[in-house]
């Protein structure tokens, strides 16, 4: 078993399965997606720790990789199926998306830049993934939600922040709290500074 692989098992094994993650489509995915190749090369060593990874390149904006647990509980409450057209919503391309195309219907990624503005154009979608956090109702993205569709992700508007899961009803959408997170804002959706004399 080379050492990627089995820091891959001791991810799953260690991190995923203790965050009372049972969903068996999920830890498949988790298993055989190369977490180390959504990695820059001198930061490969980081891939499968319980930490979020900057994996941007130099002089560009920071993009991450959130904690794999996290992201694993938010892809059990969003409770994809094989119908659902998916879009991730992040600044680090490639990885949550692989995750999810084992066991989606269909996955579209946002622009890492602009997340905050989604992919109307895709859109609508059963389910939006925030791959990372807000500090800001990220309404643009609630409105390319289908009737009935979820979005998950971690919201940092109160403290503490937490992962929360978001449906759409007819009248409005609803939420409700998952579980205490942390994870870096994705860009667009910060707080804006308050005003102050």
């Amino acid at each position: 078993m080379s050492d990627m692989l089995a820091a891959r098992q001791k991810m799953v094994d260690g991190q995923v399965r203790p965050s009372d993650v049972t969903d068996l489509r999920i830890i498949e995915a988790m298993m055989t997606v190369p977490r180390e190749a959504f990695v820059p090369r001198d930061r490969q060593a980081l891939a499968y720790l319980d930490i979020d990874i900057d994996v941007a390149a130099p002089g560009k904006p920071k993009a991450y990789l959130i904690k794999p647990a996290v992201l694993a509980r938010m892809l059990q409450a969003a409770e994809i199926t094989a119908a659902d057209r998916v879009l991730v919503a992040g600044c680090a391309p490639g990885y949550a998306a692989a995750v999810i195309a084992k066991f989606a219907g269909a996955v579209v990624e946002c622009d890492p830049e602009k997340p905050a503005e989604g992919r109307a154009d895709k859109g609508p979608y059963d389910v939006i993934v925030l791959d990372g956090a807000t500090e800001i109702v990220p309404q643009t993205l609630y409105n390319q939600l289908k009737m009935d569709g979820r979005l998950v992700g971690v919201f940092a508007i109160t403290q503490p922040p937490r992962a929360t899961l978001v449906t759409r009803s007819p009248a409005d959408f609803g939420s409700r709290p998952l579980f205490d997170a942390s994870a870096p804002v994705l860009p667009g959706l910060e707080r804006l500074p308050a005003f102050a004399f």
